[in-house]
């Protein structure tokens, strides 16, 4: 029988096994890290019908000749080319990038695998969701993900501040209260007569007895005012004290006749040059002002500042004194001293009682203000400042004692808030400090400066959930310096530490990281606001589980609710020497065979092993189009093959025919 029947068959044979190939290879376009295979041809033996021979001297080389007898299918290699990468959003959804695998354990065996569809079991073991599998770490361990216990609490030993304490001073000050005006002295306006008499006479003015007399007065430029005194009409006489009493009688004036000199005299009931008298004659009637030789021209107060002795600054002499005070009348004092203790005292007018002038008030207010100065200031106001700086409570009122004969317009001399006491310049911050239990507590952190360039630090805790030191804030970091243009110099304190002890807790130390090494990354004095603020701090409390993630070296780290991270376990990624000699095990798995090489365990990142990508899966490699041209090449190929058994047949009938 003709060689061409068993060729042909063996190219048919072998193109259905191509076809076979091509077909596993579509079927799994879209199974995830799938790689493909190709088939790959070889002839088969031939027969010889002749040798070849070497070329000698008379005749020249002859070349075998021979005729095959057909194809096989030489191998079937798999293609380790690197596929896409689809994103999942799954964690444990892994693919590699790079020539590695993932190991996995069965009872039976281990195998490998280009696809990490992976989960956690019961057990909480790693295992690979399709066949469960567990996977290995690099020590070919199974993996095992602790995810329910606690991230233990970590207490509090440093703490990181950064910021700038101003350069600007603007602290301490003291709580003052002034007096809404100045205290002045004063002397009223004044006219006297130019005649001293008991009494005076119409006749000296041509008038006969019974005449009247007059004259007009304007006090304190207002509304003019007539003054009328009928002579006796016998004598025609006109008494002093009649005129005095008369011009009495007028609003804003007082008038009486001086006992010693004889004269009458008129002043306004006010002192200060803000006062004044005016005299004028009568129309049409007889002239007073003549009469008794008042002088017509304007008279005017004068005032003065308060002199610096108060001593000779009488209360009765002050501009704001409506009425002169006599023995036993009484100034009431109401107020609160620096600490808010309510103050009430009277003073009691007079040499024999508690005094008659500015110096004996001032006194006064000064044995009830026992925490503060009294005082009246270089404007002459009065002012009451706190003897310390700081807050404070200073309240002072005075009035007069509505019984009394005497008084004066304190309203005008009302007290109100000069200076709005302060402390010492502050910047306060917070941070959280954790107990050994991880407990966080708040702490306040106060620097207070103690001089130009000089701050100490205090600590606090507000709620009252533990103590630093034994006193409370007894435990200071002292001596923060800073040269002149604000970085820092160094620290005073013997160390940086602050001592605190919470309820329950043994006492922990914590270090207060200042950066004060000479660099200005730490704290600073410059001329902006304070913004000193607490950068970082090493405690922490305990944490659940919150998140987990798989670095591209393979490890898998959990993310905890305190912050804090740790690892939970390791990848394998192994490498073979030969990856094509690997068996295909289904399930997308592998097995080692002795020609691929041991499986060398490491990490991912590393050479050829690759990186693993978490949240998404490696794609298939076979390109659809392209298997799809090998297809039509290999039916093609069976085609060819089928027409030589056709072929073949035919010559064979022929023969049987000759027969």
């Amino acid at each position: 029988m003709s060689s061409s029947f068993y060729s042909a068959l063996s190219g048919m044979r072998t193109h259905q096994q191509w076809i076979d190939v091509i077909g596993n290879n579509l079927a799994n376009q879209n199974t995830p890290g799938y790689k493909k295979s190709r088939a790959s041809f070889s002839d088969n033996f031939s027969q010889n019908f002749r040798f070849a021979s070497a070329p000698n001297a008379g005749r020249g080389g002859i070349n075998p000749m021979q005729v095959g007898y057909g194809v096989g299918l030489a191998s079937i290699d798999k293609t380790f080319t690197q596929g896409s990468l689809t994103d999942t959003g799954r964690v444990f959804d892994l693919a590699l990038e790079g020539g590695g695998f993932f190991a996995l354990q069965t009872p039976e065996n281990r195998t490998y695998s280009r696809v990490g569809t992976f989960g956690l079991d019961a057990t909480q073991n790693l295992v690979d969701q399709a066949s469960g599998a567990k996977v290995l770490d690099p020590n070919g361990v199974p993996i095992n993900l602790d995810v329910t216990s606690l991230f233990p609490p970590q207490i509090t030993t440093e703490v990181i501040v950064k910021g700038n304490l101003p350069a600007v001073v603007s602290g301490p000050l003291a709580e003052s209260l002034s007096a809404n005006s100045a205290y002045f002295v004063g002397t009223p306006a004044e006219k006297r007569s130019t005649s001293a008499a008991p009494s005076y006479n119409v006749a000296a003015v041509g008038g006969v007895p019974g005449d009247i007399v007059s004259m007009e007065v304007i006090a304190n430029g207002g509304v003019p005012q007539q003054v009328v005194v009928p002579s006796d009409p016998v004598t025609g006489a006109i008494p002093a004290a009649s005129i005095a009493a008369a011009i009495n009688a007028l609003q804003d004036i007082t008038s009486y006749v001086d006992g010693a000199s004889g004269e009458i005299v008129v002043e306004t009931d006010r002192k200060g040059g803000s006062f004044s008298i005016d005299l004028n004659p009568p129309l049409g009637v007889g002239d007073l002002t003549q009469l008794v030789g008042f002088s017509t021209t304007l008279a005017s107060g004068s005032e003065t500042p308060i002199p610096s002795d108060l001593s000779t600054a009488e209360l009765n002499g002050l501009t704001g004194n409506l009425t002169e005070y006599v023995d036993g009348d009484q100034i009431q004092v109401v107020g609160e001293d620096t600490d808010g203790m309510p103050i009430s005292a009277t003073f009691t007018f007079g040499a024999g009682n508690d005094g008659t002038t500015m110096a004996d008030f001032v006194g006064f207010l000064n044995s009830y203000y026992t925490d503060a100065e009294v005082m009246v200031d270089g404007s002459g106001r009065l002012s009451v400042t706190a003897a310390t700086a700081g807050e404070a409570d200073l309240l002072l009122s005075i009035t007069d004692d509505p019984a009394n004969t005497g008084g004066t317009d304190w309203n005008g001399y009302a007290m109100s808030v000069a200076t709005d006491g302060t402390g010492p310049d502050t910047v306060t911050t917070s941070t959280e400090v954790y107990d050994a239990a991880g407990v966080a507590h708040t702490v306040t952190l106060n620097y207070e400066r103690q001089a130009d360039l000089t701050w100490n630090l205090y600590a606090q805790i507000p709620d009252g959930t533990g103590t630093i030191a034994e006193g409370g804030v007894d435990d200071p970091i002292t001596g923060i310096a800073f040269a002149p243009d604000g970085s820092p110099t160094g620290l005073g304190s013997v160390d940086n530490r602050l001592r605190m002890q919470f309820t329950g807790q043994p006492i922990q130390e914590v270090s207060v990281d200042l950066g004060l090494d000479g660099n200005v990354e730490g704290v600073t004095q410059f001329g902006s606001a304070g913004t000193a603020y607490v950068f970082d701090q090493n405690g922490y409390g305990d944490g659940e589980l919150a998140n987990i993630f798989v670095s591209t070296d393979g490890q898998i780290d959990g993310f905890y609710s305190n912050g804090q991270t740790r690892e939970l376990g390791q990848l394998a990624v192994v490498t073979f020497q030969n990856d094509e000699g690997l068996r295909a095990a289904g399930n997308n798995m592998f097995e080692e065979t002795p020609n691929s090489g041991e499986a060398r365990f490491g990490e991912g990142d590393i050479r050829k092993a690759g990186a693993v990508i978490s949240g998404s899966l490696e794609n298939s490699n076979v390109d659809t189009a392209e298997q799809f041209v090998r297809l039509i090449e290999a039916q093609r190929g069976y085609q060819a093959n089928a027409r030589v058994v056709s072929a073949q047949d035919e010559v064979l009938s022929e023969t049987v025919n000759l027969v």
